[in-house]
């Protein structure tokens, strides 16, 4: 389903998806309250969710699409490279988001990629979206608070997780196999409470653990 406030741009992403034999568009809203409604009755898979709408923002909208329609995804459309709100977004619960001038066909094969459940991200947001986050908080000394449930090892998984290093390549860096890294992994997450590698990144960003 589409949520957008405007209506000429809800009508061309209609107008897009339905052109694809493998992707319905089960309705519209012009709100996140209205969204988180349809998508429940509708059985959505997916949710393009603009951010910036009168009303109920983008941002609650995810969060009442979780209550609502916990297994569909929110895939963020922002116009701008650089939305302070799409943070926020992610913290949210949102899939990922990409931006309004992302083409067509990169656009349909971003929902097929978020309804498996892939992370989509529009490449040149992420890391100025993040930097400029940091760059706002002051950066706390020794480990922060939220991460001293973990151990020293897994302090050093989550350090390179944050930097973005695939399993393998935190193997390589700590000496460690990659069925080790993995069970390091699943435990950092499950001690944090975060739902997947990405959210890892946030929180490391977040909490300054990265940038110092």
């Amino acid at each position: 389903m589409i949520a957008d406030d405007q209506a000429l741009i809800r009508g061309g992403l209609r107008a897009i998806l339905l052109a694809e034999p493998d992707i319905d568009v089960v309705g519209e809203a012009a709100d996140g309250a209205a969204a988180a409604k349809v998508a429940g009755t509708e059985a959505a898979d997916v949710v393009l969710m603009d951010i910036q709408m009168p009303g109920t923002d983008g941002i609650e909208g995810v969060r009442r699409i979780a209550a609502a329609r916990p297994q569909a995804k929110v895939l963020v459309l922002t116009m701008f490279d650089l939305d302070e709100y799409v943070f926020a977004a992610l913290q949210a619960g949102a899939s990922g988001f990409l931006l309004k001038t992302t083409p067509p066909d990169m656009l349909a094969a971003a929902i097929r990629a978020c309804h498996l459940g892939e992370r989509i991200f529009a490449g040149t947001v992420t890391r100025r979206l993040i930097d400029a986050y940091v760059h706002q908080r002051p950066i706390p000394a020794g480990i922060p608070p939220a991460l001293r449930v973990l151990t020293e090892r897994e302090m050093d998984v989550f350090r390179a997780m944050a930097l973005g290093l695939t399993n393998s390549e935190i193997a390589a860096k700590l000496y460690m196999g990659e069925a080790t890294v993995k069970t390091h992994v699943t435990r950092i997450l499950a001690k944090l409470g975060l739902r997947d590698r990405i959210h890892a990144v946030l929180l490391a960003y977040e909490s300054g653990l990265i940038g110092r």
